[in-house]
């Protein structure tokens, strides 16, 4: 499954992976107007792609515009997912990593490591 992902990539899950997100973004609560948004991102345009003997995946074309997918991508694996950025967008998001506010930010949520 492909969808749509943040910060402009698109996010790629195997289909049990989907099914457990799915279930999550289910889960939300429906008078929750930024919930029903975030759900609606990731599942309106989310579609299944199949893999060809070789190994490839023929991305739908609203899918590779939604990322800028031109020429040269990159696949970022990230546990559950793979992301697919164009490498202009690589390049920009990672160039504006604070590795250290971010993990500072991370302490909110309970991750240490």
């Amino acid at each position: 499954m492909v969808s749509k992902g943040m910060d402009g990539c698109l996010f790629v899950y195997a289909n049990e992976d989907w099914k457990d997100f799915e279930a999550k973004l289910a889960s939300l609560p429906l008078i929750n107007q930024e919930a029903r948004q975030f759900a609606r991102f990731f599942l309106s345009g989310a579609q299944y792609v199949t893999v060809d003997k070789q190994g490839r995946i023929l991305m739908p074309q609203d899918l590779r515009e939604f990322a800028g997918l031109e020429k040269d991508v990159v696949l970022a694996g990230t546990g559950g997912r793979i992301e697919i950025w164009s490498l202009a967008k690589w390049n920009e998001n990672s160039s504006q990593v604070d590795i250290n506010a971010i993990s500072q930010g991370m302490l909110s949520l309970g991750l240490t490591i």
